[in-house]
């Protein structure tokens, strides 16, 4: 994992508007989201697992799933999960699992981020910044 400090840290946004903002550009509501907090992903690579751009938040007024929801920033990070290869290559997933099972278990969580994309990682969080802070 490895910081990249941003002047979305600590700014509150409309959760609804965020997220409208947001995905046109790549960014999806991460998948360990709870009902007091969750994070934003934009998916770099999927060279041996896959590498996120994430970008943490808090609820600061009502719940995740109430449409009015306020949220506090946090620190964006880059993240990489490596994912053990063949596990879903024989395995038949109808659409009724599929929304269960979505993905395999990382094998390993906190992965080294490949060096290379630590500069786009870094370029995408101005490309946030230049989104959401309009001065």
């Amino acid at each position: 994992m490895i910081e990249i400090s941003s002047k979305v840290e600590g700014k509150h946004f409309d959760l609804y508007k965020l997220e409208q903002e947001l995905k046109p550009i790549g960014y999806s509501i991460g998948g360990n989201w709870d009902y007091d907090h969750g994070s934003l992903d934009y998916k770099i690579d999927d060279e041996v697992g896959y590498q996120y751009l994430r970008v943490p938040f808090k609820a600061i007024n009502g719940q995740l799933d109430d449409p009015s929801c306020t949220v506090e920033m946090g620190r964006p990070f880059l993240l990489s999960h490596k994912y053990q290869r063949g596990l879903d290559d024989h395995a038949y997933t109808g659409n009724f699992t599929a929304s269960f099972d979505q993905f395999s278990e990382p094998v390993d969580k906190d992965a080294s981020f490949p060096k290379k994309y630590v500069d786009l990682g870094k370029a995408l969080v101005q490309e946030l910044e230049s989104v959401l802070i309009r001065d």
